[in-house]
């Protein structure tokens, strides 16, 4: 088992390597745009995470969701941020991937979960303000 996936870690390189070839020969210096391009897009991906981590965490608590959801997909886009900057076309399609396949929320709708906000017990009541024009 050792051996087999010390195999898979040592094609992988190989078949990007290879691959990268054959685009280079294939589309010259266009590869070259399309990495870095691909490289400016995953470290926006990365940036953007970090910055909004924070708010999906107090959003997720808010509005009962649980913070494992908030947490993983922070997690989620980050690794594909990472696999994005690496050069090569089968990590930014294993990205690309990673990106498209949804959180599922497994929680269920008449559960009440502790982060859950409670409803008031008058629900007749309509706060606001107003002002009279005549």
């Amino acid at each position: 088992m050792r051996l087999l996936i010390g195999l898979i870690l040592l094609a992988f390189p190989i078949a990007e390597i290879w691959l990268l070839i054959e685009l280079g020969q294939e589309y010259g210096w266009w590869l070259l745009v399309y990495l870095v391009g691909i490289a400016l897009l995953g470290l926006r991906l990365i940036r953007d995470e970090k910055s909004l981590f924070t708010g999906r965490m107090l959003q997720s608590m808010r509005t009962g969701d649980h913070p494992i959801k908030a947490i993983f997909g922070s997690a989620r886009n980050i690794i594909a941020g990472v696999l994005l900057i690496l050069p090569g076309v089968i990590t930014d399609m294993i990205a690309v991937i990673l990106l498209l396949v949804p959180i599922k929320n497994n929680q269920a709708s008449n559960t009440q979960s502790p982060y859950q906000a409670r409803q008031a017990a008058n629900d007749d009541v309509i706060e606001g303000e107003f002002r009279r024009e005549d």
